[in-house]
This record gives structure tokens, sequence and C-alpha cells, in this order.
């Protein structure tokens, strides 16, 4: 019998869908139909390329009212928030666009009879391991930018996101696309290592922990394959005395706690000047404590369950610690079923925290965000930089000058001010340090999926 996978849902711990892992054979299969209709989609224009991935987003929009239930069963998010629709539309349409300006060739016309140009060519065949906390935008930011390239891709979702890939695939035939040029596949991890090591794959891009990153770079290790690799976070806040209060605690709440937490840029710390320290946590605390926990198919639910009960554990963990170290608890709110051994949590707040607690070192990637009194900028900025990890900061003030300043100081891949966790399509989203390396989106973003190839031609002899 075939070896499969389980997708247990938060909601109520039972097995909500189970996909046999793919053999062998049909591994091999997949590759090399990748590889031959690779060959012949880099020659499709890249006009045609935005009408296949355009129809393939109507096809996605339309499943909506099916995908939006499907995301609560599979990792727990309320249906009241609508899915991701909205980001996904933005982040296709936008990639789209600037196709055909990205990947023009750069012409160089200073020398009279030659022609020098280099193009953007596609990489081949590109693999996307997708994690399950935003299962389509996350995907989505290679798919679409990787196809329009001229690549074929090969998805690979999460257990817990399992029909995710599925709905990808049914956009795409949909679409009329090729056959070959998008496949979705469910991989074992060995299987997925034994591939990635196989010199077939020509780039990967992975988002998840630190330490799948790393067996990633180990498993492509001497392929010579390209990376992109969104890993670890734990992405601060710094809160100016200028700041408009009220706009700050409703994004920072919202950025804080959204998805249960589980967001890569999402805030997990947060570094308050002292002249609106104490106004700014009053705030918080009370606008939190207005959170309704429960069950992620009722539209009064605005914070489901985490995905899974190992990742509650470790938000209670990281809690315990912080109390037993001095840290000062101010939600406490009593929820029905948040229990040791439930992945139902509710939101908290600590004060009285600092660097030593691992709530502020470490990603916790839940429901929980430590503050920090500080003096200045100085003392914040040594703060947010005190970290492995650096893919988002957010700054709040209502000074422009002063933010970019400040920004200039933090190891981080991208700088907000006035708002947090969002992607915007037009500027790259990148990570330093354990973050990982790469880029998506943008136009740079179109630089990680292709590769520069020279053309020297002499036409005068």
């Amino acid at each position: 019998m075939a070896e499969t996978v389980k997708l247990i849902t938060p909601i109520d711990g039972t097995v909500y869908a189970e996909r046999p892992i793919a053999s062998d054979k049909a591994i091999d299969a997949a590759v090399e139909s990748a590889k031959h209709a690779q060959g012949q989609w880099a020659q499709t224009s890249i006009a045609e390329r935005g009408r296949f991935c355009l129809a393939a987003l109507e096809a996605l929009l339309a499943m909506n009212d099916e995908i939006v239930p499907e995301i609560a069963w599979q990792m727990g998010r309320p249906v009241r928030y609508g899915g991701e629709k909205g980001g996904v539309e933005e982040r296709t349409r936008y990639m789209v666009k600037i196709a055909e300006q990205a990947l023009a060739p750069i012409l160089e016309n200073d020398r009279p009879g030659f022609r020098r140009y280099i193009k953007h060519v596609p990489l081949g065949v590109v693999m996307v391991i997708a994690p399950w906390n935003y299962p389509y935008l996350t995907a989505v930011n290679t798919i679409i930018p990787a196809l329009m390239a001229g690549n074929s891709v090969i998805l690979k979702h999460a257990a817990q996101t399992l029909l995710v890939g599925e709905r990808f695939a049914q956009a795409f035939e949909k679409a009329g696309l090729p056959k070959g040029v998008f496949q979705n596949i469910v991989l074992g991890h060995a299987q997925t290592e034994k591939l990635l090591g196989s010199g077939r794959i020509d780039h990967v891009n992975f988002t998840g922990s630190v330490g799948g990153g790393r067996a990633i770079e180990k498993a492509a290790a001497g392929t010579f394959m390209t990376l992109g690799l969104e890993l670890g976070g734990k992405d601060p806040a710094y809160v100016l005395p200028d700041v408009n209060l009220d706009h700050a605690v409703a994004n920072l709440v919202d950025g804080a706690f959204f998805n249960s937490g589980q967001c890569c840029c999402g805030i997990e710390r947060i570094y308050v000047h002292e002249k609106v320290y104490d106004r700014f946590v009053d705030g918080f605390v009370d606008l939190t404590k207005q959170y309704v926990v429960g069950n992620p198919l009722e539209e009064a639910t605005t914070m489901g369950p985490m995905a899974q009960t190992r990742f509650a554990e470790l938000i209670r963990e990281q809690k315990a610690e912080a109390l037993r170290k001095g840290a000062k608890a101010h939600v406490n709110m009593n929820v029905a079923n948040d229990k040791a051994g439930s992945p139902y949590l509710a939101p908290e707040v600590l004060t009285n925290v600092d660097h030593q607690m691992s709530v502020m070192r470490e990603e916790s990637f839940g429901p929980i965000v430590g503050i920090m009194k500080v003096r200045n900028d100085e003392e914040a900025v040594a703060l947010m930089n005190d970290s492995p990890y650096g893919l988002t900061a957010s700054l709040w003030t209502t000074d422009t000058d002063h933010a970019a300043l400040i920004g200039d100081q933090i190891e981080t891949g991208t700088v907000f001010m006035n708002r947090c966790d969002y992607i915007d399509p037009a500027l790259v989203w990148t990570g330093v340090k354990d973050t990982g390396k790469g880029a998506a989106m943008s136009a740079i973003g179109y630089g990680n999926l292709t590769r520069p190839k020279s053309y020297h031609l002499r036409e005068e002899i």
C-alpha cells in the first residue's frame, strides 16, 4: 500500500484529507514532463504567458467560496477574513504587468559594427516548496514570476495545506496551460531531498524554518542550483514619541495577532519610547482583549486555533519561561480549549521582558508579543538588531525623514513606516542573516528566476 500524507485539521483533530506520496516513477515522470514542456514554454511570448497566468488567476478567484472554508479546515484561519484572494490577485497582476519590461534585454549600443546585449533567460525547472501559513500567497510569489520568466514549475505544498496545490493545478488546467508547465506533487521529506540532490532541478524556492532552509542547502549541495530561501523571523516595531497612537495600536495589534500570529513578517517584539509607553501598552492590551478565539468556521471568531498543537505548546513554553523570569502577562484571557495538548490559544501581551527571554529572541510564530520601554533611538536600534533574523522592521512616527535615517541602521530586508505585515509586489521581498537569501517580487525578483546570457555579435568583418 502506498505511503500517504495525512492532513490533521486543527479544528477538531480529525483527518481532513489524505493523499498518497508520489512514487519514484511518478517523480521521474513529473521532472521529465517539466523539462520537456519548459523548452516550448520558453519560446512562448511573454504576452501569451501572461494570458495563461491571468486566466489561471480568474479560475482561482472563482473557487474562493470553496477555498475559504478549506483554509479554515486546513490551518485554522477564520472564514470571516475571506481567504487570500486580494493579495493573490494584486501580486499576480503586478508581476504579469511588469514582466515585459523586467525581462527585456539590456542593450549596449556604443560600438558601431557590433550588436551587444544581455538577455534574461529562464533557469529551467523551478521547484516551489510552499508553507502552510499563507498557503496561496507564499506559493504565488514564485509560481507566477517563474512561469512569466519562461520556467516550468513543480509545486510541493506543505502537508498541512495539501489541498492548496490541487487548487493551483485545477486553476492552471482550466486556463489551458500546456501540459507539464505546472505540476503539483505530493512528496515526503526524503523524496524532496533526493530530488533536490539529483541535479534535475534548476532552482528551488523554499519558505519555512531555518532548519528547513539548512536541509534544503545541504540537499542541493554540489548541484549548483540557485536558491531562494525565506526562513525565520522575529520582526520588531519601534514606537516613537511623535506617533499617532491610535493608528499604531490598531495596526500593531493586527500585525501581531492576525492569523494567530502565524505570519512570516508578523510583529513579535515591540519597543516603545518611554514618553508614550504607558498609554501604548494600555491601548494595546485593551484592543487585544477584544479577540474572539474559537472555531474558525464561525463568523464571530476573530482568532482560530494554531495550525498544529506543537506550535501552541511552544508559545505556552515561551510564556511560562518569561513569567518565571519576571515578565508580566496582561491579557490572561479565559478561552475554551486553551489547555495543554490543544491548538487553541489565547493571545498574550507581556511586559517587563528582556532579551534574556526566548520570547524576545527566538521565533514565536504565534499569538504572543513582548513590549519593552526604550529611552531613545539608539537603544531601540540596538535592540532591534539584537536578533539572528532580519525580514522586516516597522517604525511608528510622523517624521518620514527620521524614519528613513533610522531604517538605514536596521539590519532588515524591509523597513516599514506606519504599517507592517504586508508585501508590496513593487518592492523586493528579501531578508538578511538567518532569515535567508534570495529575493521575490518586483523586477529584482525576476532576476532570481532567470540567468543572464550575453550576446556579442560582430556585424562588420
